[in-house]
């Protein structure tokens, strides 16, 4: 218990701390008073009333998704556990099957958009188990959840403010918006600013329905990945192996910006090898990747294509995974 004497000798400190602590409280707001603030800025940003009243009805701050944010298997998984969990044989039967199915849609996306049906089915089966799992999260909620947290306050107040945008347009019904932690939405799991800038309504029923249709669905994501500069028939990645000693400066392990690209000829004369039995084009362009950080871990020298995957979803495994699925439909 403590002492009469040490609450006497320091209350200047007690007086401080408590001070500290009041105005540490008054600099961050709480969510409801954030949310009348997001609210007003949306108005002044052309965002009608009645869309405001309608998307923020049921709002509210979510903890789980705080955690889930803090916690994403990027971040924690190794490599081939990471990539096994995602690309293997049970995806791919159902994959395969898919295509069956629906192969005269698939053959006409592919030749429309110049992209590859395996690289959308491996893109459609990672993110969400070719709509199995496309989310029950209130999206409103995680998003407004993620702008009022500060780790990503920018990026998750914009696709907020263009999700009610596309609210207040009619292209997006906020009954249907439940999806992702981090608020992405149907089949292929698109972010608003996604949908505003790709989405297509490929079945001209004057909608854009991202987890209903499948021929929306899959024609958007042909359109994102062919808008952003997918090169049909070239590689994606290959594994690859180190025969000498590199300078660490050549290693990629962030997806931020990948350095150091260069000819493969080049790679070869490094010390680098195809674990496959697959002959390396010489004069395209590849980089080096070790998404675990470290020699001896798994080794890829990825290529255009693969940049692309990652504009779709910053991580390194991510990438390796959906090429590595799409290669397994492939063969």
């Amino acid at each position: 218990m403590p002492s009469i004497y040490k609450i006497v000798t320091y209350p200047v400190l007690i007086i401080f701390l408590f001070f500290s602590f009041s105005y540490a409280a008054e600099d961050e707001p709480d969510f409801n008073t954030w949310l009348t603030s997001f609210k007003q800025t949306a108005l002044k940003k052309g965002i009608s009333q009645n869309t405001i009243d309608i998307a923020f009805k049921n709002v509210k701050f979510l903890d789980q998704v705080i955690k889930y944010d803090r916690k994403q298997p990027e971040f924690f998984e190794d490599t081939l556990t990471y990539v096994s969990k995602r690309a293997n044989i049970s995806r791919l039967n159902k994959a395969k099957k898919l295509l069956v199915k629906n192969e005269k849609l698939f053959l006409q996306i592919e030749k429309e958009f110049l992209v590859e049906k395996e690289i959308l089915l491996s893109l459609w089966g990672i993110e969400t188990n070719f709509g199995k799992h496309v989310g029950k999260m209130d999206i409103i909620s995680s998003l407004a959840t993620l702008s009022y947290d500060k780790r990503r306050r920018d990026f998750f107040s914009s696709q907020l403010m263009i999700l009610l945008s596309l609210i207040d347009d009619k292209i997006i019904d906020p009954k249907t918006l439940f999806g992702s932690w981090a608020g992405a939405y149907g089949n292929f799991q698109f972010m608003p600013s996604t949908i505003k800038s790709y989405a297509i309504d490929y079945d001209r029923n004057n909608k854009i329905e991202l987890k209903s249709s499948l021929n929306d669905a899959l024609a958007s994501a042909a359109n994102y990945i062919n808008s952003i500069g997918w090169k049909k028939g070239q590689p994606c990645f290959y594994r690859v192996e180190l025969t000498k000693k590199i300078n660490k400066k050549y290693m990629n392990s962030s997806a931020r910006k990948i350095k150091h690209k260069m000819k493969v000829s080049k790679w070869k004369k490094k010390g680098v090898i195809n674990s496959g039995a697959t002959k390396l084009n010489d004069n395209l362009k590849a980089a080096l990747i070790l998404p675990d950080g470290k020699i001896g871990s798994p080794t890829y020298l990825v290529y255009e294509n693969y940049e692309k995957i990652l504009k779709w979803n910053r991580s390194l495994r991510f990438g390796i995974s959906v090429c590595t699925l799409a290669n397994m439909i492939k063969s």
